[in-house]
This record gives C-alpha cells, sequence and structure tokens, in this order.
C-alpha cells in the first residue's frame, strides 16, 4: 500500500475516533429532550433548563408545539419530557395519551390580553364570557369605544390555552366561541394579533403575556377587579389560574426523574420564581382551590402538591 493511501486510511479512522469520541462524551453528560407549549417555555423551562445545566452538565434540548404536541411525543416517546398547560385525558385519548404521567411544577393563570391602547382596564368574569361566545360585541358595553370587539382565539378546544379557558372561565371544555372569532393555530399568533388590533381581545396564559405587558406591548385586564399578579395568582385571587405540568412516558425514571426532583426542590422552585412564574411553594393552598383537576390517578406528586 502507497504511503499517501495509509495516510488518508490513518487520518479517517482518526476523525472516526473523534467522532466516537465526542458522541460518548456527549452521552455521558446527558441529553433530556423537551418539547410542549409555548406558555410551560416561557414560564420557567428555558431558564430551567439553563440552571440545569449549569449544575450537572446534562443538557435540556426544547422544542415548541403546543401542549398536544408536549403530551402525545412524550406519550410516543419520542421525547423525554413533554411540557403542557392542560392535562393529559387518557380516558378520551387512549392511544395517543394513555401511557402519560404527569408531575405538577408550577401555576400559571389565564388572562384577557387587549391593545395597549385600548381605554379599557378591568372585566367581570361575567362579561368575559360573554364576550368570548358573542353575546357582548361592543366595546361601549365594556367602558370602551363604541366599536366591534374582535374576539381572536386559539383554533381548536384541546389546546392548552383553548382546553384550560373553557374549563377555568365556562367550566364547559367544549363552549363554542362566537361563530366570527378568528381563531388562529397557536398562541402565539393570538397575541401578536392583539398587539396590532386596538379592537381585539384575547385570551392567553400570564407566562406568555408577561413580557410583553412588561415592555408595554399591550395589556392584561383585571378580573373582577383583581390583577394578574403573583401575588394574587398565588393567593387565588385571580380566578383563572391553573397548574404547569410535564409529563413522561409512564413515572420519570433515571436523569429525567433526577431532573424532575431537582425542579421540585428548592433551588428548582427559586429558579422557576426567578423567571416570574408562581411557583408550588408561592401557590401554597391552591390545590384545593382548583376546582378542574382531572386524571389525578397520573399526576405523580398530587398527593404533595402543598
Amino acid at each position: 500500500m502507497k504511503l499517501f493511501q495509509v495516510k488518508r486510511l490513518t487520518v479517517f479512522f482518526s476523525i472516526l475516533f473523534a467522532a466516537a469520541f465526542i458522541a460518548n462524551v456527549a452521552s455521558a453528560a446527558g441529553l433530556i429532550k423537551w418539547a410542549g407549549c409555548g406558555i410551560t417555555k416561557k414560564a420557567f423551562m428555558s431558564e430551567a433548563a439553563r440552571a440545569y445545566k449549569d449544575k450537572t452538565g446534562v443538557s435540556i434540548s426544547l422544542a415548541g408545539g403546543g401542549a398536544t404536541k408536549g403530551i402525545r411525543m412524550a406519550n410516543a416517546g419520542q421525547v423525554d419530557i413533554g411540557g403542557n398547560c392542560r392535562p393529559a385525558l387518557p380516558e378520551r385519548f387512549a392511544a395517543e395519551e394513555g401511557d402519560v404521567y404527569m408531575t405538577v411544577v408550577a401555576w400559571d393563570a389565564l388572562v384577557p390580553i387587549v391593545h395597549k391602547d385600548n381605554p379599557v382596564s378591568s372585566i367581570t368574569s361575567q362579561q368575559l364570557k360573554e364576550v368570548m361566545i358573542g353575546n357582548i360585541t361592543n366595546w361601549k358595553d365594556l367602558g370602551g369605544p363604541d366599536a366591534k370587539i374582535t374576539v381572536v382565539a386559539r383554533k381548536g378546544n384541546i389546546s392548552g390555552v383553548g382546553y384550560m379557558t373553557r374549563k377555568a372561565v365556562f367550566g364547559d371544555p367544549n363552549v363554542d366561541y362566537a361563530s366570527d372569532a378568528l381563531k388562529l393555530k397557536s398562541t402565539g399568533p393570538v397575541e401578536n394579533k392583539v398587539k396590532v388590533d386596538p379592537l381585539a381581545i384575547g385570551l392567553t396564559g400570564i407566562s406568555s403575556a408577561k413580557k410583553d405587558v412588561e415592555d408595554g406591548k399591550m395589556k392584561v385586564l383585571k378580573v373582577d377587579g383583581n390583577e394578574a399578579t403573583p401575588a394574587n395568582i398565588a393567593s387565588g385571587a385571580y380566578s383563572t389560574f391553573r397548574p404547569l405540568y410535564l409529563s413522561t412516558k409512564g413515572k420519570p425514571t433515571g436523569e429525567v426523574k433526577a431532573f424532575l426532583d431537582w425542579l421540585l426542590s428548592d433551588e428548582g422552585q427559586a429558579v422557576i420564581e426567578s423567571a416570574g412564574t408562581v411557583s408550588l411553594r408561592q401557590g401554597v393552598g391552591l390545590k384545593d382551590k382548583f376546582k378542574h383537576w382531572e386524571s389525578i390517578d397520573r399526576i405523580v406528586n398530587f398527593d404533595s402538591i402543598p
């Protein structure tokens, strides 16, 4: 064999060895795959992933797609953890969600959002119902201008926001919104529409809305006189609070369980709080006030929620 051929083979096998070494290092360091709703990602997951990697060297990859996608990808074993702002529904969707177990890690609230220049600042829970189903159609009936209300909603009634707003606002997951409501494919477009349309109103999670509210791009209405502050959410004064879940195929084990245990520890809960989201330890008593629990036999830490 000629010398240059030997050298080429040497280089080739060196590259293979290096690639195998890098793969082994990555495997040893660990990788947890996460997918789910943008609200849960914005609420705490980005900060938690960074903090956990700094602490343990384990990386957590984050992908969006919505709560239903997160649940179903976890159920199928396509990701290690699904992030969801609605519960899994194993009785309704046995094939797609029947193997999922959930861990409650934080609290969020569903909030009505409007354009930053909308003069309306408060709404009652009854008015919110009437607006969303199309019985109140003019802003003047809410103290605003004489102009038609544009109802903006998340398409589908099993998305995280679509399902839980129906439960928390109406107590009925099958309520239909106004027939002329503008229905969009995800929560992001709902928020974007409200930011540019002075006559629009929509619903989203406070964990998703908070940055745009802080930046003055839109505002959150008070409900029954209560602002959606962390303190009001933690006390239950802001009535449309809801749990945030992380889901796994079967009960969590191994590195996934280690991450979830850390997130439920004082250190992990502090990371959630630093992200501006209400932690379990801040929301003491919300478990008993929340009226919409489902599939509690699939919530692995239900008995230990404070």
